[in-house]
């Protein structure tokens, strides 16, 4: 069993209410988080960056959904495998190839788009680009926890991890926007697959932060996925519409820009609607909560139903823009409950394939509403797509209402594993 690291050891002071400076403060940390921001921007712009490039070329967004979906799809399918493939051979061993094939895909898709090659042809380079998107979120995760073991500071540790996730929606969108709009269609995907190269390989090279994993030869103990878990599953779902918010505003809100003749001013709508979404994530992981995590989540998923409903009745930028801000200001509060409800719900050897799963149902989530975004916005009226946020998000709480009971947490022994990749005996009672 991996030994017990404390905050002394970690580099990292004790208080009764440890804070993001102290988090920050910890030894190493800044190692792993700067690469990691990096490495993580294909999750936010990717998909914006695939619908502006291909609209353009093809001059219809239900195309352009269609293409983004089907990354969308790769991503979410292969998410848990590249989890997986981490917890057995190391997060080095998975990212290096994996950064390489990405970056070569996203060069083929976008020479496809540019040359006007047809459908199938960006299908098929779609789908290796979004298979290989690196998975630093989950990893970055498992650091955290291999660093903190027994530290007071994992709770804020997984708040901060959520507010770096919207963060990169907060620049992403804007950064994507702005290239391809301002210096050339293509930018922002060839801006993208940079970044994943460049970052990918720097928080590759972090040897001293990356989590253990079991020798060569050494016996494993076989564990259930964490798909098994009810409350996973009820979990997927909830992301699965959080995901439909993030689709249909990236295709609506674009649609909505052009429509008006201010296409520039998408990356502002949608920086505002991720603005709102980081800053309720600093003040959600700064309070220390009182009401047990279910209730959050039902009442935090509420709001978000309520707010992504009255999307498709904004008429005008600044409605827009404060109904963007209020959606997303409820989005980061669903974001983290539903994390912090998998410390409880899943044994420690599969929290990160767990991850995994949620990060996956978020872009499975996108990629269908990009698609059916993209396609009410070509049959339909300006904005229509923006019913899409309001059917999914409407949809994930009735099934969160009806099947609440399962995302009670299970008694679970506390077997410690040894970071990402090191599965020991966890039993559930």
């Amino acid at each position: 069993m991996a030994s017990t690291v404390t905050p002394e050891s970690a580099g990292t002071p004790v208080s009764a209410r440890p804070g993001y400076g102290q988090l920050l403060r910890t030894r190493g940390a800044w190692t792993f988080l700067l690469p990691g921001f990096a490495a993580r921007q294909p999750f936010a712009m990717l998909t914006l960056s695939i619908v502006l490039l291909v609209q353009h070329t093809t001059g219809s967004y239900g195309a352009a959904g269609a293409v983004a979906a089907v990354t969308g799809v790769s991503m979410a399918v292969f998410a848990p495998l590249t989890g997986r493939l981490a917890d057995r051979h190391g997060q080095r061993a998975v990212l290096v190839p994996g950064v390489l094939v990405h970056a070569v895909a996203g060069l083929s898709l976008t020479a496809l788009a540019l040359t006007g090659a047809p459908m199938w042809a960006l299908f098929a380079a779609a789908v290796p680009t979004g298979a290989s998107v690196p998975q630093v979120g989950p990893m970055v995760r498992a650091r955290w926890g291999a660093k903190l073991q027994g530290s007071p500071l994992m709770p804020t540790a997984a708040a901060f991890e959520s507010v770096t996730d919207e963060l990169t929606f907060v620049f992403g969108p804007l950064l994507a926007t702005a290239l391809c709009t301002a210096v050339d269609p293509a930018a922002g995907l060839l801006t993208e697959a940079a970044l994943t190269l460049v970052g990918g390989l720097l928080f590759a090279a972090q040897r001293g932060t990356q989590p253990s994993v079991a020798p060569k030869g050494h016996a494993r103990v076989k564990h259930a996925s964490a798909l098994s878990v009810p409350g996973v599953r009820v979990l997927i779902v909830a992301f699965l519409g959080i995901g439909a918010v993030f689709g249909g505003m990236q295709v609506s809100l674009a649609a909505f820009s052009e429509s008006i003749g201010e296409p520039g001013l998408n990356g502002v709508l949608y920086g505002t609607f991720a603005a709102g979404n980081m800053l309720s994530g600093i003040v959600c992981g700064a309070i220390a909560w009182k009401v047990a995590p279910r209730r959050r989540l039902m009442i935090g998923y509420a709001a978000l139903a309520v707010a992504a409903s009255g999307l498709w009745a904004a008429e005008s930028v600044l409605v827009l823009s404060g109904v963007g801000l209020l959606v997303g200001m409820c989005i980061a509060p669903a974001l983290i409950t539903g994390y912090t409800l998998v410390e409880g719900l899943v044994p420690a050897g599969a929290r990160t394939e767990a991850f995994t799963w949620l990060t996956g149902a978020v872009a499975l989530g996108q990629a269908a509403a990009v698609t059916v975004a993209g396609q009410l916005e070509d049959r339909l009226w300006d904005g229509a797509g923006f019913l899409v946020p309001m059917g999914g998000t409407l949809l994930a709480l009735a099934t969160l209402v009806a099947l609440r009971s399962r995302l009670v947490p299970q008694a679970v022994s506390r077997t410690v594993a040894r970071g990402v990749g090191h599965r020991v005996p966890v039993t559930v009672d």
